[in-house]
Order: structure tokens, then sequence, then C-alpha cells
């Protein structure tokens, strides 16, 4: 059995969380804390990959970053960044896919901290980044755990978006979910449980820690 699939799969899914922590953050605290027009615009963009196919992200994404594109082709000559069939590829596919699964628990943590403790961190003269990460923050940290687990453990099941802009390069872009396509395809069935399984066994102890935590958190409120 190669478990190169398995070793990428999990080094793109860390990677994937860390670069949507950086960006989930600040979006969610302006969606949680703005009345702007243009909020229910962009919380529908944020939650577009919640109900399009993989494929038409994968598709458009194809397009955009194209060599022969416009966007893809300034890229190549002037940066030297190129996202097709890459592991960037496979970050830039992941990191769209999976916002809404970072942003929606984090945007709904930011709305249920009370606003008074904001209130008075601000009489106190604190700034608004130092009431960030020394009040809000810390106030929700359930809901940043739930982001974080649910991120990681999306991005380990992708297929189709992933699948799209990286392709099949063993050692590169060969994730584990691709691998599982691949033994089916030739007949190898034992391979692909072999996959399936541990995919399966961890993302179902990821999501039980998330689940088991929430209950143990709400029995403990219930208490008080």
């Amino acid at each position: 059995m190669d478990w190169q699939p398995l070793i990428l799969t999990f080094k793109l899914a860390i990677v994937t969380t860390i670069v949507l922590m950086l960006i989930a953050i600040p979006l969610a605290y302006k969606l949680a804390y703005t009345n702007s027009k243009l909020k229910p615009v962009i919380e529908t963009l944020v939650s577009m990959p919640l109900v399009l196919p993989p494929t038409v992200l994968g598709f458009y994404l194809l397009m955009i970053f194209s060599p022969s594109s416009s966007i893809g082709g300034w890229l190549n000559e002037y940066l030297g960044i190129q996202f097709l069939f890459s592991f960037k590829g496979l970050v830039l596919a992941s990191v769209c896919y999976s916002l809404p699964f970072m942003v929606h628990p984090i945007q709904a943590g930011f709305s249920k901290v009370p606003s008074n403790l904001i209130e008075a961190s601000y009489i106190l003269g604190k700034s608004k980044l130092m009431t960030l990460w020394k009040v809000i923050l810390p106030n929700m940290k359930r809901a940043m755990i739930t982001g974080i687990v649910l991120s990681f453990a999306h991005t380990i099941g992708e297929f189709g978006v992933v699948l799209m802009i990286g392709g099949n390069i063993p050692g590169k872009t060969k994730v584990a979910s691709i691998a599982i396509y691949d033994e089916v395809e030739a007949l190898n069935y034992g391979a692909a449980h072999t996959y399936s399984l541990i995919l399966f066994v961890i993302s179902f102890v990821i999501l039980l820690m998330v689940y088991g935590g929430n209950a143990k958190n709400a029995k403990q409120l219930g208490k008080w």
C-alpha cells in the first residue's frame, strides 16, 4: 500500500486549516459586527460551496488560473506561481471549498460573545485589536475549535475540486480520496478499503470530539 496519498491528504488538511483561520477570523468578525448592505452578498458568496457541486468550483478555478488566462498567465510569468496541478493549487481549491466550514462557526461564536464584555473593554481603553485578542477570542474557544475541526475533516474528504485543479499526480497532487477512486477503478478493493477505513475512522473520531465537547458544555450550562 502507498502511504503517500494519506500523508499528502493530512498535509493539505493542516495547511488549509491554518490558511482558513487567517482568513476566517477577520472575515467572520466583520460579518458578525457589521450592518452593511453588502453583508448578505458576502454571506451568500461564502456559503456557495455548501450548495455548488465541487466540480463547478473546480472548473472556474481551472479557468481563472490556467496559464492561458490573463490572471494565470500573469501569475506564471511575473511571479512564477502556477496553481494548476500543484500542491499550491490544492491548497487554493481547499480553502475556497472549505471556507464556510470555518467562517460560519466562528461568526456564530462572535455573535454570542456578550456585548457588555466588549463595551467594558473599550471603556477601559483597550483597542479593537486588543479587545479581539484578549476578550472576544478567549470567550469563543468552542466556536474556534468547531471551525478548525470541521474544516480539517472536510478537507480530508475532498475529491471533485482537488481533482479538477490538481489532477492525479502521484506524490504531488494525488490525495487519499483520489487514490480510493483509482483503486476501485483498478478493482483493487483491498487497498480501497484500507484507505477508506482510515479516513472513516479519523473523520469519525474528529467529529465525535466536536459533538462530545458540545454535549459536555451543554450539560455544564444546564447545571448552572
